[in-house]
């Protein structure tokens, strides 16, 4: 989020956080494309004035980089101009302040899903269903209850199944830039959620490949090695 307004950008940033979103803030468009050419984005929500170069210039060099991940862009102007303005730099989205915290919810959600790939709302992988539309989470038509932070770790995995994801990926997607690389909580998060997922008579889907990561699928699509 690339906010000047520390309030805004607080009150937001806990939000986000509280819906299962890993956050990084700026608060200057000089810090905004600092962090975007050494990270990777799912999103970024763009504050139009803030310290140069302003949101317009952050987004049409993004866009002129080659940074495909979805644009929303805040102002408190109204004009017709503006909104035009921003959509041709690059933008996918524009909301105007003040606005509504569940109508951002709502426009980063429909955001998330315009991917290459047409990401469904309804995540299934063999018999458990990830709802992102409502955060939640069932298998064989039973709910799952999670935190808001294995939510968000069971969604990243979903969205990835078959595909082994490292330590690396998972902090950068699930946790945010403030995550200490040498704790455990990864490793913590996985056991809760395995332990949540794969409990009962139900073929485990939550594996931990060694020295790679771990991946989420049916034990026969998985290595035989899997811890």
């Amino acid at each position: 989020m690339v906010e000047d307004d520390a309030r805004i950008a607080r009150f937001v940033a806990k939000g986000l956080r509280e819906q299962s979103y890993a956050v990084d803030v700026a608060a200057s468009g000089e810090d905004a494309l600092y962090r975007a050419a050494i990270n990777s984005y799912d999103l970024v929500i763009l504050d139009v004035m803030i310290p140069a170069p302003d949101g317009f210039a952050v987004c049409k060099e993004l866009r002129k980089s080659g940074r495909q991940m979805p644009i929303l862009m805040l102002t408190a102007k109204d004009a017709v101009e503006d909104r035009v303005k921003g959509l041709d730099h690059g933008a996918d989205d524009y909301l105007t302040k003040p606005f509504e915290f569940k109508e951002l919810l709502a426009r980063l959600r429909a955001l998330m899903r315009r991917t290459a790939s047409l990401q469904p709302a309804k995540i299934v992988v063999a018999d458990l269903v990830v709802d992102t539309a409502g955060q939640s989470a069932s298998r064989r038509g039973i709910a799952i209850s999670l935190t808001s932070k294995e939510y968000a770790l069971l969604e990243f995995l979903a969205r990835n199944s078959g595909r082994v994801v490292g330590r690396a990926e998972i902090a950068e997607h699930v946790w945010d830039e403030e995550f200490d690389p040498f704790s455990n909580l990864i490793e913590v998060y996985v056991n809760r959620l395995r332990r949540k997922i794969d409990s009962g008579p139900v073929k485990p889907l939550l594996h931990t490949r060694r020295g790679s990561g771990y991946i989420l699928a049916l034990e026969s699509a998985t290595a035989r090695n899997d811890a």
